[in-house]
């Protein structure tokens, strides 16, 4: 695995700590709208703090999009799960309050489990751009695999509205880390050829749903329980991804099977733990939903 591919990762995953730590602080102060509702975006793009959480964003998305270059999708979108550690205590720094401790039982434990599934599972580089019909079947599994997330978003509690929204969020950036695979190579070798590259649109409008779904999530309470649904379900998603459209290889002989779906039991533990938390705000905080 290359140095290099490792080192942006993880620079794109302080970048995207921050940025997280930032718009959640924005968005949960605005009244809460329905999942996709585009107005939510207009009433933040008025807050200063979220104009400025799109700094570190791009400055991540660079970062991730260089080491897609040079690494497999099965381990640079793992490798962002890193952001767990910094967004937490982040998120507390900026309300001048201290982590939580069941927030930071939740970060450490999907941590390891995911850090033992990539150092059990090993991944290994496959093909740059998947045929038609693998791209047909993973819209297709993303998308039935969102609208359920949303489902049953409609009607769940505060911590599991934000786990299930946040989790919808991961299925959403991990397509767009795929289709931004492809297109970072056709950027460095014939840029303009993506005018005409469908890879171009259809980033937007993923991009896009998942940058609404992202706020929706961050409106649900605590920083920890959407983000740690979407920075766990995104790896594995793209992991999946990877295997089915990218061909990229894992490890799976031995008894490393049974490891790796002892560390995915490990993850949804982890996920379980953010999205039951149900902790009141201190006083003298405005409540989720509620402006200022």
């Amino acid at each position: 695995m290359s140095l290099l591919a490792i080192l942006l990762a993880a620079g794109a995953a302080g970048c995207f700590a921050l940025s997280s730590a930032l718009q959640q602080r924005a968005a949960k102060r605005e009244e809460r709208h329905p999942a996709l509702d585009p107005r939510l975006l207009v009433r933040l793009v008025r807050r200063p703090v979220w104009l400025l959480s799109w700094l570190p964003d791009a400055a991540g998305t660079g970062l991730q999009a260089l080491a897609l270059r040079f690494g497999p999708l099965a381990f640079v979108q793992p490798v962002l799960v890193g952001g767990l550690f910094l967004a937490i205590p982040l998120e507390a720094a900026l309300e001048r309050t201290r982590p939580h401790a069941r927030d930071m039982t939740a970060v450490a434990v999907g941590v390891v489990g995911l850090a033992v599934f990539l150092g059990t599972a090993q991944p290994r580089a496959g093909v740059l751009d998947p045929t038609p019909g693998a791209w047909s079947a993973v819209a297709l599994a993303c998308g039935l695999a969102v609208g359920a997330c949303l489902l049953l978003a409609r009607h769940a509690a505060r911590a599991a509205r934000g786990a299930l929204l946040g989790a919808a969020t991961g299925l959403l950036y991990a397509l767009t880390a795929a289709l931004l695979k492809p297109f970072t190579t056709r950027l460095t070798t014939d840029p303009l050829s993506l005018l005409t590259d469908w890879h171009l649109y259809a980033l937007v409008v993923v991009g896009l749903a998942g940058l609404v779904l992202n706020q929706n999530a961050f409106q649900s309470g605590p920083l920890a329980a959407p983000l740690t649904a979407l920075t766990l379900i995104d790896p594995v998603a793209s992991v999946l991804i990877a295997v089915t459209a990218f061909r990229e290889r894992l490890s799976l002989g031995g008894p490393r099977l049974a490891i790796e779906i002892a560390a995915v039991a490990v993850m949804a533990a982890a996920m379980w733990l953010a999205a039951t938390a149900n902790r009141v705000p201190p006083r003298g905080k405005v409540p989720p939903g509620r402006n200022p």
